[in-house]
């Protein structure tokens, strides 16, 4: 557990982007403590790549703020980019490079490299080192991209859509294994943000998470807050489901004898009123990080 009262590696002060007349991202504030793996979570064109470009001063914002480390990045482009690094959801290489010669291209710029790491993640994703870049199929090409990001061991790591184009199996391998053993060397230093709309594959990792929607934070929560915050109520009674107001719930599902409820608040109360129609059975249960996603955008 980091210590969230620390300096923020990453601190977003209503920023704001447009291209043209559109806004991508409006008035968008949030904060990531050292050590914490942080979601930024939104359907596609929500601003989430936008929110990142401004980060690494690939675009200036209109408006408000962005900081990493305590710094400005268009004022200290270079301090803050070698503590950091960067996978993005498109990735291009020099196609005539092998990925011998592209990771060690890559590795000449850092101060540090962790050759350890580099050939457990060779060994791990089963890529040929005598490989061109060109012909690398685009999950291939991500995964080279994660090697190079990860053997720096920087302080940061930002992920856009890190895991697009790899298959299930290589997914669950590099979210559970690759990333979870990244902070866990060093779990008080190691900061990701990471922003995906694959939600539940990084169920395990994400402490914090900000969901955005039309450039628009709509919900910002800590992770098992918001388990506490958002639950699923399912009753079952000897007869049709009763017809409930239920007034508060985020929805409210009957089929036959079968109640389903979501509540983001007044649980309590809500129990009450289902337990009042004298059900067979009534239970409670948390949702899950990607069913909290759903519900905050309905």
């Amino acid at each position: 557990m980091s210590d969230t009262t620390a300096a923020p590696v990453i601190d977003i002060a209503n920023l704001s982007y447009a291209y043209g007349r559109k806004d991508a991202v409006h008035d968008l504030s949030l904060s990531v403590a050292p050590g914490r793996c942080y979601g930024l979570f939104g359907r596609n064109g929500a601003g989430k790549t936008t929110t990142m470009r401004c980060l690494l001063n690939l675009l200036r914002p209109r408006g408000g703020r962005v900081r990493m480390f305590g710094l400005d990045p268009a004022q200290h482009e270079v301090e803050v980019k070698r503590r950091i690094a960067f996978v993005p959801d498109a990735v291009a290489f020099y196609p005539w490079m092998t990925v011998r010669e592209t990771l060690d291209y890559v590795a000449s710029f850092r101060s540090r490299w962790n050759r350890d790491t580099e050939r457990d993640l060779l060994k791990r994703f089963r890529l040929d080192e005598s490989q061109k870049t060109g012909a690398l199929s685009r999950g291939q090409r991500t995964q080279v991209a994660l090697i190079a990001a990860i053997c720096p061991e920087p302080e940061l790591l930002l992920l856009d859509e890190p895991t697009s184009g790899l298959d299930p199996i290589v997914r669950r391998e590099f979210i559970e294994t690759v990333i979870g053993a990244y902070q866990d060397a060093d779990p008080a230093n190691r900061t990701i943000f990471v922003s995906t709309h694959l939600i539940a594959e990084f169920e395990g990792l994400i402490d914090e998470f900000t969901i955005m929607d039309e450039g628009r934070a709509v919900l910002s929560l800590e992770a098992d807050r918001a388990r506490e915050r958002y639950q699923r109520i399912r009753a079952r009674f000897a007869g049709p489901a009763p017809e409930l107001a239920l007034a508060g719930a985020l929805r409210v599902r009957r089929h036959e004898r079968e109640l389903d409820v979501l509540a983001s608040s007044d649980t309590a109360r809500l129990l009450d009123e289902i337990r009042g129609s004298s059900p067979e059975s009534c239970s409670t249960e948390s949702l899950s990080l990607e069913e909290v996603f759903v519900a905050a955008l309905q």
